[in-house]
């Protein structure tokens, strides 16, 4: 039997019309389109038991879309708040579907630390840890500026950062700062929700780090 597994993903937007046709140009015909595409990706993945991380913006639609869109995804869902995620503020939205809801959650995944958030956090907790072979220790997974400019300029940070040095705690001699962040975004895994060993491999390749 496959052991349980974790997986993240960001800014599905479900229902969202505008996202399909302007900012993300995603090319679905409709939102109906896009939304079973979104779902047979999710599904073609996770399986019953495994858990899923939505770093925020999982759907546009009211209480009633969403539900139904809940009800076809497998897996225990988890939701970090995002800033389109209106559903949640409905009356009627049942929230048991997601194990639960945050705006900001830390993991421990095989002896690292996940920091969560929907959007980015240039100085994230635990960011200077690293294992006895100079691994970064902690990683920060979030979503929100989709595949924007904004994705170029947080990249352009992460480089400068990881260039500079700073003296290690314990004998003062100096390494360069570890800088993990790591943008979940859905079209950056055709929709698939992934693992944190498999997105650290999709940012390496989109970054073009080898």
């Amino acid at each position: 039997m496959r052991k349980k597994m974790r997986y993240y993903i960001a800014d599905t937007h479900f229902f969202h019309r505008s996202l399909n046709e302007k900012m993300d140009q995603r090319g679905f015909d409709d939102i109906d389109q896009m939304n079973e595409y979104m779902i047979d990706q999710w599904n073609s993945k996770v399986r019953k038991n495994d858990e899923v991380v939505v770093l925020g913006d999982f759907s546009w639609g009211n209480a009633k879309e969403t539900t139904e869109i809940l009800d076809e995804l497998k897996g225990k869902i988890y939701l970090i708040r995002g800033n389109h995620d209106r559903f949640l503020d409905d009356k009627n939205f049942d929230t048991s579907r997601f194990v639960w809801i945050k705006d900001y959650a830390e993991l421990n995944e095989n002896k690292r630390k996940v920091v969560l958030s929907h959007y980015p956090i240039a100085c994230y907790d635990g960011q200077y840890r690293r294992d006895e072979f100079g691994n970064p220790k902690t990683f920060m997974l979030h979503g929100h500026i989709h595949a924007t400019q904004d994705q170029q300029f947080l990249d352009a940070y992460q480089d400068y950062v990881q260039q500079q040095k700073h003296p290690r705690i314990s004998d003062g001699q100096l390494e360069n700062v570890p800088c993990q962040l790591i943008n979940c975004f859905c079209m950056y895994s055709d929709y698939v929700p992934m693992t944190l060993d498999e997105w650290i491999e999709i940012d390496k390749r989109r970054r073009n780090i080898l």
